[in-house]
């Protein structure tokens, strides 16, 4: 295969290929052999008649046009690995010269979008934000309480219900008086004040107690999951079995001992502050590598063009769906849930996306400017993970990749993590906040700040009355 590249305006690129005429003819006479499958001929059982009658009696053309629909996008593929492009969004191809007969090359060209080249700024010993690795006590407090809730038991009590209560009851739901599908249930656990029922259902049995037999009316709101009780009225015999009490133990030196390999509440405090610094420290690197590239990128300049942008936000969201897919779940249905659309979706990942081009373009400068080279050692190094679930090695599976030009992409992504080490090493590291660092690497305040801008964005009916 030969490809010609040709650089357009606005992070555009025409590629031109020339697919050798024993490519060409591989591929026809493997869609010959699934069209003679289905065809009937004179002294040949059905399926059993060879490629070139197939051939002969459609013609080639008919045979290549069938061929051509699995092979193009092969070769594309192919194109994309030889020609060294990195394309954003879908290519416009368009078949420049086609074969009429057996023995001749194939000639095509496409259009696609392209990650734009960056122009550098200073990308060495930039000043960056980086966390450390202690702890903060709110951090371990959570994680005692989260081994409290894990300890607490659930006593049964005999008294009426209270807010926080776990009851146990059964419960039938009908409509004007005719029981409906799904609202009985038996030895059903309700946590009042939880929310997890529809309506003030839990706060209706509220005083109850076991033995007694509440009647819960509720109203399923108007975009309830089941159509058939959308907005309507329910009634519900609701029988009180049992109350239960969450009782849950004290942080103390017993607890301690009891539920760790440690004698005292400060011993088990100071080993989960270990273990969670020791974990968070991959990922603090990590993040001070990106803020590093992140400071380079500041000091770059890289225009992306509109489509470009749009071209890659939509790619983002295709990775989306179909790991979604894998994974069994239906992204229209997610959609649904988020009561989003597909392009409300992509509209909102176009910052990130923005980001991501400009990483990409910054980091390919800087290994260019760095001169930085890749070997077939580090090549194979870094295919031994994927060899070994081949059961071969990076080595061999590096020959592999280079027969038709695949190799091209393991050394893209080691030039990338090579000059991602490039600014990173050179970055200098200055302390970050604890208040920040407390939100970044521990989720620490987020519940505050959104309270806050709820207030802020609040109006009182004084200030309206008074215009302010």
């Amino acid at each position: 295969m030969k490809t010609t590249v040709t650089e357009l305006e606005d992070s555009r690129a025409r590629v031109e290929v020339e697919v050798p005429a024993e490519d060409v003819s591989v591929q026809v006479q493997r869609a010959a052999r699934v069209l003679a499958r289905e065809m009937r001929m004179p002294g040949f059982r059905k399926g059993k008649a060879p490629p070139s009658l197939a051939i002969q009696r459609l013609g080639f053309e008919t045979v290549f046009q069938e061929a051509i629909q699995e092979a193009l996008p092969e070769w594309y593929q192919q194109s994309v690995y030889e020609s060294g492009v990195v394309p954003i969004g879908s290519p416009e191809v368009e078949i420049t010269k086609a074969p009429t007969a057996e023995g001749q090359d194939l000639e095509f060209s496409y259009e696609v979008g392209v990650r734009p080249t960056a122009e550098l700024g200073e990308y060495k010993g930039l000043e960056v934000e980086k966390a450390g690795s202690e702890v903060p006590e709110e951090v371990i407090d959570r994680e005692i309480e989260r081994m409290l809730e894990g300890s607490a038991s659930l006593d049964v009590v005999d008294r009426p219900a209270q807010e926080g209560d776990h009851v146990l009851v059964d419960f039938v739901g009908s409509l004007d008086g005719v029981e409906f599908e799904g609202g009985s249930a038996n030895d059903h656990t309700i946590e009042i004040g939880s929310g997890q029922l529809i309506d003030d259902f839990e706060e209706q049995i509220i005083g109850a107690k076991p033995g007694d037999e509440v009647q819960v009316n509720v109203n399923f709101p108007e975009d309830y999951g089941a159509a058939e009780l959308a907005g309507q009225n329910a009634d519900f015999a609701v029988t009180v079995k049992e109350i239960r009490v969450k009782q849950t133990p004290e942080a103390d030196d017993d607890f301690a001992s009891e539920n760790s390999e440690f004698d005292t509440i400060e011993e088990l405090r100071a080993d989960i502050a270990e273990k969670l610094g020791e974990s968070a420290e991959q990922r603090i690197e990590q993040e001070f590598r990106v803020a590093a590239v992140d400071a380079a990128v500041a000091n770059a300049k890289v225009g992306i063009p509109e489509d470009v942008l749009r071209a890659r936000g939509e790619e983002r969201w295709d990775r989306v769906e179909r790991q979604m897919a894998q994974q069994g779940m239906n992204p229209d249905t997610y959609l649904q849930m988020q009561g989003k659309t597909r392009d409300e979706i992509i509209d909102e990942s176009l910052d990130d996306a923005d980001q991501e081009i400009r990483r990409e373009a910054v980091l390919v400068a800087v290994a260019d400017a760095e001169g930085i080279e890749v070997t077939d050692e580090e090549m194979a190094e870094e295919l031994e993970h994927a060899a070994s679930h081949e059961r071969t090695t990076g080595a061999k599976l590096l020959e592999r990749l280079k027969r038709d030009g695949r190799h091209e992409m393991v050394i893209a992504d080691i030039k990338v993590r090579k000059a991602m080490d490039v600014i990173a090493d050179a970055a200098k590291a200055t302390e970050m906040s604890a208040k920040e660092a407390g939100k970044k690497l521990w989720g620490l305040g987020d519940d505050e700040e959104d309270e806050a801008e709820v207030e802020a964005g609040s109006t009182t009916d004084e200030e309206k009355e008074s215009g302010q």
